[in-house]
Order: structure tokens, then sequence, then C-alpha cells
């Protein structure tokens, strides 16, 4: 992922999850800002855990020096994009003057909510770039093929002119292993017509984005057999 992406942006992170790669694209890039936002408010209670523990560690360990890049890094990430970018932290000897301050509780938050029924865009609300890393599976399995196209409309709409979306669709066949989830999710895996190899024409013909880029190289470096592409379009 590229830096210019993310530094001095406003950023949404769509299915958050635990924040782990929320905070991991704070802390590398230097956003202005970043709302991880999520359905499960478990999942939202384990961000905010873990984003307080961040903060505690940037306080506790003096500025400059390789502890403080090793401490500004989650080195407990699992999630192969997490991965990458820690890896690339832990080559910073520095860390943003906004960090060293204990800054992220004003760049970094989180918020319980359905982006797909629920949530409803503000005519003022915009934001440079928007994540969904993960993510589209579970939308399109619940919320079938209406769902998907509400994810990326809602995307589009929420995108400021020029702006990034970052996309990670998983392929089918991890469809067809969570199908039997729920029954709501056996049923809409039964119904689905739209595949995720085509996602990317809809995006582009159908939504309006105006051209993408195949940023799965950029990641795929940091673990053996991480193979989903990983998608950039832009507005």
């Amino acid at each position: 992922m590229k830096k210019e992406w993310f530094e001095g942006k406003d950023c949404l992170d769509i299915g958050c999850n635990s924040g782990v790669i929320t905070i991991a694209i704070a802390q590398k890039f230097s956003c202005r800002s970043i709302l991880g936002i999520d359905i499960d408010g478990a999942r939202v209670n384990d961000a905010y855990w873990t984003l307080r523990r961040k903060v505690k560690s940037i306080r506790t360990v003096p500025a400059g020096g390789d502890k403080l890049a090793e401490s500004n890094t989650v080195n407990y990430l699992k999630d192969p994009v997490a991965e990458s970018l820690n890896k690339r932290a832990k080559n910073d000897c520095t860390s943003p003057h906004h960090l060293q301050e204990g800054g992220f509780f004003d760049i970094v938050s989180f918020k319980k909510g359905d982006f797909i029924q629920n949530l409803h865009p503000r005519d003022n609300t915009s934001y440079d770039t928007i994540i969904c890393l993960s993510v589209s599976k579970w939308v399109h399995l619940n919320w079938g093929d209406e769902g998907l196209i509400t994810l990326f409309s809602k995307v589009w709409r929420l995108l400021s002119p020029g702006g990034v979306f970052i996309l990670e669709p998983q392929p089918w066949k991890s469809y067809y292993d969570n199908r039997l989830v729920s029954e709501t999710t056996r049923i809409n895996y039964q119904n689905i017509k739209i595949r995720p190899e085509d996602f990317q024409d809809i995006l582009l013909d159908k939504i309006g984005f105006r051209m993408v880029e195949d940023i799965t190289s950029s990641v795929s470096g940091c673990k053996t057999g991480f193979k989903r592409p990983i998608l950039a379009f832009w507005k």
C-alpha cells in the first residue's frame, strides 16, 4: 500500500474486526483520521482495548531509537496485511510526532454499526481512502447480491473525488466453506449470481470507479501462500 493514500487523509476501515489493521495503517502512514466500523460490538470493544494498549506503549517508551520503533509495532498481529505494514514499521527509526505525544485517540476511533442496513452517509461525510479487507464475502453471504451492490454504492458516495477504495475480494471457494454458518448464508449462497471475479467490472462499469490497480504484490511477500487479490479503485 502507498503512503500517499493515507498520509494526512481521512480514512474508513469497513469491517475493522479487532482494529489491528486500522491501527497499523494509522501508525505507519500518519492518517489525519481513521474510523474503524464493525457490526460486532465485541470486536469493537477488542479494537478499543488494542488502541489503549498501543497508546500506553507509546507513552511509556522514550521518543526516538529502535525501542520506540519496536514498541510502535503491533507485533502480535497475524493478519497478512498487518504483518506487511508492521514489517515496514520496524524499519522506521523514528515515530511521527503526533504518535510520540500519544495522539492516537485523536486519530483512531471505532464504531459499532451495520454498514449495509443502518449506516446512512450524511451529505457532509466523506473519506479520502476506504478499506474493505476480508469483508465482502460476509456481506455477500448475509445480504446477497443486493447487499454487495449496496456496499459498493455506499463506498462510492462516501469517497471524495479522487479517493481510493481498497478491496480484498475473497475467492468463491471460501464462500462454499462458510455457506452453512447460518440459515441465511445457506439460502443466500444458493441464490448468489455475482461472483468475486465480477467485482472489478461492476465497480468500474456500473458503480462508476474510473480505474483499478492490482496491489496484491505489495503485501504478498509477507506470508507464504497469501494469494487473494487486493485491488485499489479510484473514484
